[in-house]
């Protein structure tokens, strides 16, 4: 088979890749949700690209719209290399189905890293950059400088694309690799987005930022002109992240696939204790385990972790994230993320030992409830580092308890209806090849973090402030009070397509 031929394969496998997901063939709902997001995302960028160049054009007296949002350029970029670590996988993950075949390692590695560079998620953003570019370009500069303006923004967004590769690979491997990009992030935006007057104790950082603005729309405004040294420049680095991806990535591949792990496993002597619960004890004991035995989960819960203990903090000592939409997602995002990270998988680690579970009668059941019990304590976590938002008067104290009981009784029955149809085996300990969830796990994530805040403020628009988070409060109790009546349903829902789900976690365990 030719090297052509071989990567036309490739392609149409991947193509069937997400068509053949269990979850797609199995749940039309799903299927409808996932194009409606895209359609929404899109339509969003498409309403900015032609509403802001009317905002942009009187923003500066004598500056044309475009080098306005040229002086954007880092924080587009910004958004755009976080966006890609719910959407984007890395190619070593993407080789891992072909690693057992005589297929040269070098020639994958090669086929995904182009592919990335190539790939349509590159081209998103040109829902906003197209209408924006011929709104403002054509009638000042010509319809060349149009195409160089494009072409520039695309070889930025294909150069975040391998920035994001090598991060996201680099995590894989250790998660405090995540604080690299992390903190130049918070930088970067700490210059671009608060005032001159912030940095006035250090004179520099005043001249920083507008050298930094003036840098990204002198380099737009070039490629604009087809002038060679931002192509130049810019195709060097896309070159040296590609060279360095393909190391990178093809040496941790071989020593992930072919190394030899030695597991060690920790003490649980101390936490005998739940014996006395019978059933439930002991299940409550293995979700305890599997978050201390299991590298994969481990990591799932600090990235939570370290996501709301940073949140907390900007909401603290910042005065960045006081608008009533930022104060509102940060309170709700420390409620939820802690249980979200791993209950949007729900029963996927377990399908590497489903078939010992289902052979104890409703022994799914105590399972389910077990994981309810668990991540319910885990709120305290969020309570303790909201408190001193609290006390100074970022966070009030019925948003505070109408979202913890919101989170407990209704958020959380609605991630654990994916119980019923996750039937995709995800790895223990494989961090860098191993799954890593599906796009309709990522979507119910995202609906359970953008969907409340709409429910509030709808509530508080029809009811008043507090009685909107009364209301969430009500609604909360009333699914705490019954969480067996649920958790039963969603039992028998389970049971009833266990044969379907059971050749699913079978399907997908060594995959």
């Amino acid at each position: 088979m030719t090297k052509y031929k071989l990567y036309r394969l490739i392609r149409q496998n991947d193509s069937l890749h997400d068509k053949r997901h269990p979850m797609f063939q199995k749940n039309l709902f799903m299927k409808i949700l996932v194009w409606f997001m895209f359609a929404y995302y899109a339509a969003i960028l498409l309403l900015m690209g032609i509403t802001l160049p009317i905002g942009f054009s009187g923003m500066y007296n004598g500056v044309a719209a475009f080098h306005v949002l040229d002086g954007f350029a880092l924080t587009l970029l910004v958004c755009d290399f976080w966006c890609r670590f719910a959407l984007q996988e890395t190619p070593a993950h993407q080789v891992k189905p072909y690693r057992l075949l005589p297929i040269r390692r070098n020639f994958l590695l090669n086929v995904y890293l182009i592919r990335a560079a190539l790939s349509w998620g590159n081209l998103f953003w040109g829902f906003m950059l197209v209408p924006f570019g011929l709104l403002t370009i054509p009638h000042l500069l010509g319809w060349s400088a149009l195409a160089g303006w494009w072409l520039g923004w695309w070889l930025l967004i294909v150069a975040n694309s391998f920035l994001y590769l090598l991060t996201r690979t680099m995590c894989m491997k250790n998660i405090a690799w995540s604080l690299v990009p992390l903190a130049v992030h918070i930088l970067l935006l700490s210059f671009l987005v608060l005032e001159p007057e912030t940095w006035a104790f250090w004179e520099p950082m005043t001249h920083w930022k507008h050298d930094i603005d003036m840098f990204s729309t002198v380099m737009m405004y070039d490629f604009a002109r087809w002038h060679a040294w931002p192509y130049l420049t810019l195709i060097a680095i896309i070159a040296a992240l590609y060279c360095i991806n393909f190391r990178i990535q093809g040496r941790m591949l071989y020593h992930e696939v072919g190394k030899q792990e030695n597991v060690k496993v920790s003490s649980t002597t101390s936490i005998n204790w739940l014996n006395r619960y019978g059933a439930l004890g002991e299940y409550l004991k293995m979700e305890i385990k599997l978050r201390l035995r299991n590298r994969q989960v481990r990591m799932q819960f600090f990235v939570g972790l370290g996501a709301m203990l940073l949140l907390s903090l900007l909401l603290d000592f910042s005065s960045v994230y006081d608008n009533q939409f930022m104060t509102s997602f940060i309170c709700l995002y420390d409620y939820i993320v802690l249980g979200m990270r791993t209950l949007i998988t729900i029963l996927c680690f377990e399908g590497n030992y489903m078939d010992g579970l289902m052979s104890r009668r409703e022994s799914i059941y105590e399972l389910l409830r077990a994981k309810y019990y668990f991540n319910v304590l885990l709120l305290l976590v969020p309570i303790i580092l909201l408190i001193p938002s609290i006390v100074i008067g970022k966070i009030g104290i019925w948003m505070n308890l109408g979202y913890l009981l919101f989170t407990a009784g209704a958020l959380y029955p609605m991630i654990f209806q994916l119980a019923v149809y996750n039937c995709n085996t995800l790895p223990l300990n494989q961090k860098l090849t191993g799954k890593q969830g599906n796009t309709v796990q990522n979507v119910v994530s995202f609906l359970v973090l953008f969907l409340p805040i709409g429910f509030e403020k709808l509530m508080i628009m029809l009811v008043g402030d507090p009685w909107g988070y009364v209301v969430l409060m009500i609604i909360g109790i009333a699914g705490i009070a019954t969480h067996q009546m649920w958790l039963r349903n969603i039992y028998r829902r389970f049971i009833a397509r266990r044969y379907h789900n059971m050749e699913g976690f079978r399907l997908t365990k060594n995959t």
